[in-house]
C-alpha cells in the first residue's frame, strides 16, 4: 500500500488480488466511518446506519426487549447496550460472534425451525424492537441476490409480526426500491407507518436501504398492556 499526496491509501495490485478486491480495500481504508469505528470502539461501521436510523425515526428509546437478527459482527446490538443499557438483547448469526456484555448470542441459521422458539425463550418476554441487518451471501447475479436477501426480510418480518409487542418496531436492510409488493403488504396490515431511508453511512454506491416499520397494531391474542410492558388483567 502506499499513500497519495492528498493522504488517499492507494492499494497494490498484487498476485492473487482482483481489481475488485483492489477497488474495495481502498474503499475500506479510506473510509472515514472505518476510521470513526475503529476510533470509538465499534465493531464496524454499520454500528453507525443504525445510530442514525435512530437519530431519525426514535425507536431505541424506551425498548426494554431487543432481537437483533444478523448480528455478526455485533455493532448493532453494541450501539442498543450502549443507548438502551437496560434492554434485554438477543442476537442470532450463521457466523460466529465474540461474545458482547448483555448480549445472548446463538451460531445458527436464523431459518432454522428451532430459531424463533429460542430467540422468545432466551428473551424471556415479547420484543418492542426487532432489528435485523440480515444479507444473504451473494452469487454475482443481481436478481438472484435480490430474491435470496428479501427472502431473509421477509422472514424477518415475519417473525416480527408473530412476535412483537404491541407498539413495537421493525427495522430491516432492503434494496434499492425498497419492499417488495407482498411484504409491503404484510406491513401495512401490522404497522402504521413504514418509512425506507438510506443513512448517511450507507455508502453511496451501494444498493442497501432500509425499512423502518413501527407501531405494530398487535394480535387478536395479544393481551392488553400497561405502560410498563405489563400484562393487563382482565
Amino acid at each position: 500500500m502506499r499513500g497519495s499526496g492528498a493522504g488517499k491509501v492507494r492499494v497494490k495490485s498484487a498476485k492473487g488480488r482482483t481489481a475488485q478486491s483492489v477497488r474495495w480495500l481502498e474503499r475500506h481504508l479510506n473510509d472515514p466511518y472505518v476510521h470513526k469505528a475503529k476510533a470509538e470502539g465499534w465493531r464496524s461501521r454499520a454500528a453507525f446506519k443504525l445510530i442514525e436510523l435512530d437519530e431519525k425515526f426514535h425507536f431505541l428509546k424506551g425498548s426494554r426487549a431487543v432481537v437483533d437478527l444478523g448480528v455478526a459482527p455485533g455493532g448493532w446490538s453494541q450501539v442498543v447496550r450502549k443507548l438502551v443499557p437496560k434492554a434485554a438483547v438477543v442476537g442470532i448469526d450463521l457466523l460466529p460472534v465474540d461474545p458482547i456484555g448483555g448480549v445472548t448470542l446463538f451460531e445458527m441459521d436464523f431459518m432454522d425451525d428451532k430459531a424463533p422458539q429460542l430467540l422468545r425463550d432466551a428473551l424471556g418476554d415479547a420484543p418492542d424492537l426487532v432489528i435485523s441487518d440480515m444479507a444473504a451471501n451473494t452469487v454475482g447475479h443481481p436478481q438472484t441476490d435480490h430474491l435470496r436477501t428479501m427472502a431473509l426480510v421477509e422472514a424477518a418480518a415475519w417473525f416480527a409480526v408473530e412476535n412483537l409487542r404491541k407498539g413495537g418496531t421493525f427495522v430491516a436492510k432492503v434494496f434499492a426500491g425498497g419492499t417488495d409488493g407482498e411484504l409491503l403488504v404484510l406491513l401495512k396490515k401490522n404497522f402504521t407507518t413504514i418509512k425506507h431511508a438510506k443513512p448517511p453511512a450507507s455508502r453511496k454506491g451501494s444498493v442497501e436501504w432500509y425499512v423502518v416499520a413501527q407501531g405494530f397494531k398487535g394480535r387478536p391474542d395479544e393481551p392488553a398492556r400497561d405502560r410498563t410492558g405489563a400484562p393487563i388483567a382482565e
